[in-house]
């Protein structure tokens, strides 16, 4: 049991480094076109009301 759960770990960990890289490279894109920041922001806030909703159906 705990192999498994050491590979749930080891797979979270990865997920979060390679997002880490893809916001930093989109980071440096993003303030370079005003535009495409705007539409950004609203992914990111409709990501985030899925999430929110997500949470509230486990609840």
């Amino acid at each position: 049991m705990a192999k498994g759960t050491m590979n749930v770990v080891k797979g979270v960990a990865g997920g979060m480094i390679a997002g880490m890289a893809v916001g930093a490279i989109g980071k440096t894109v993003i303030d370079n076109k005003p535009k495409l920041k705007k539409k950004a922001n609203k992914a990111m806030n409709t990501v985030g009301q899925i999430i929110d909703t997500a949470q509230y159906m486990f609840k």
